[in-house]
């Protein structure tokens, strides 16, 4: 019998390495960091290691697409229950998540088939998907900053801004002077 040909169509298809030097990226002052490992524009999906020191917490968020995550140490507070060190969790797709706390100093795998919603009770905070992902990866690569913060606090702080945009554009403008209008001059008699 002859073999079936398994030769890929496309010869551009290989492995992606991504290597341990990759820029952790701080996205929460000296509370948390995350390191993307991979990026697939073509999908969407995305995988990051995530380091959150103790007490650190996200904001209440929605998952686009299902998710796994992997500790690798640490506790995290998901929902009511607790993942320790070699605990995995699948996230299914449309779940919604309180703010998830890390109870010690924690460090786990994400693996996300797509994006993150984060939100508070003002509205939506923030979207976490593969292109932020990718642009705050490269920024970290060239030394800039990055401005994406999904923390509770973070989701707080947009909210209380909300409100006093709120408030400002609920107080009465103060009433416009009229300036004069100058006179038509009259035309020189012919």
């Amino acid at each position: 019998m002859p073999l079936q040909n398994i030769t890929p169509l496309n010869a551009q298809l290989a492995d992606i390495i991504v290597r341990a030097d990759e820029p952790w990226i701080e996205t929460e002052k000296g509370m948390a960091w995350m390191k993307v490992r991979w990026t697939g524009p073509e999908t969407g999906r995305w995988a990051a290691l995530f380091r959150w020191n103790r007490g650190y917490t996200a904001a209440p968020h929605k998952h686009l697409s299902d998710a796994h995550t992997f500790i690798l140490k640490g506790k995290l507070q998901v929902r009511d229950g607790v993942l320790n060190t070699g605990d995995y969790d699948y996230e299914p797709n449309g779940v919604l998540h309180g703010a998830t706390t890390a109870l010690e100093d924690t460090e786990y795998l994400f693996i996300c088939d797509g994006p993150v919603l984060f939100f508070n009770e003002d509205g939506i905070t923030n979207y976490l998907g593969w292109e932020e992902l990718s642009r705050m990866r490269d920024a970290a690569k060239a030394g800039q900053a990055t401005s994406l913060s999904v923390s509770a606090s973070a989701a707080k702080a947009a909210s209380a801004a909300g409100a006093a945009t709120k408030k400002a554009a609920k107080k009465p403008a103060a009433p416009k002077k009229q300036e004069a209008t100058p006179k038509a001059a009259k035309a020189p008699a012919a």
